[in-house]
């Protein structure tokens, strides 16, 4: 069993910055790919940006260059630093991990970037 626990979500003015964490516990014996996905309100879910095993990033176009995803292997932690957040990023934020090809999601964190 592996759990996925998410903080770091909130409310924040536009321009301003958040850092998102997700810390795997439990059955983890190597975790593949890690990633953050996100869902506003009566729209998809989409891939924000994800983190291969060997430090290689994909972002959407969207947020490339204003969010940045990092892990810590030893902490089993993905983070995902977002600056200069604009009105459009609000969403509920889902961190995923793929754990011997299974995936893994978080419950996730409410983003919401408002003046």
């Amino acid at each position: 069993q592996v759990q996925l626990v998410e903080s770091g979500g909130g409310l924040v003015q536009p321009g301003g910055s958040l850092r998102l964490s997700c810390a795997a516990s439990g059955s983890i014996f190597s975790i593949n790919a890690m990633g953050w996905y996100r869902q506003a309100p009566g729209k998809q879910r989409e891939l924000v940006a994800f983190i291969t095993s060997g430090g290689s990033t994909n972002y959407a176009d969207s947020v490339r260059g204003r969010f940045f995803i990092s892990r810590d292997n030893a902490k089993n932690t993905v983070y995902l630093q977002m600056n200069s957040l604009k009105p459009a990023d609000t969403a509920v934020y889902y961190c995923y991990n793929l754990i011997l090809g299974t995936g893994y999601w978080g419950q996730g964190t409410q983003v919401t970037v408002s003046s």
